[in-house]
């Protein structure tokens, strides 16, 4: 019985963490960029776009299409990182527990 209650008070403990690391991850900003740094876009932890930077020198008619490409793959960057920052963060927290391969945290 003491077991349980021991493993209940660090399940408890392990809540915990997670809800603040949840908070951290959200706070952080990634900078994703495409096109050699012609477009920069700002994302959260959470992949919410926070702001976008484009090079003065897409702006012709022409590339238009070539800039929506450029800001997909600036979007797609900083998501990329930001989800990799996040599993770093969740892997510190759930060290020693046993978890599948390819199982994420938050479930």
């Amino acid at each position: 019985m003491r077991d349980i209650m021991g493993m209940m008070g660090k399940v408890k403990e392990m809540q915990s963490k997670m809800e603040k690391m949840q908070e951290e991850i959200a706070a952080l900003e990634i900078e994703g960029k495409s096109g050699g740094g012609l477009v920069t876009v700002i994302l959260t932890g959470n992949g919410e776009m926070r702001g976008i930077k484009i090079d003065p020198s897409l702006f012709k008619e022409d590339d238009v299409e070539i800039l929506e490409d450029l800001i997909v793959a600036a979007h797609k960057d900083a998501k990329d990182k930001g989800e990799a920052q996040a599993q770093e963060k969740m892997a510190a927290l759930t060290a020693g527990i046993p978890l599948p391969p390819g199982m994420k945290f938050p479930f």
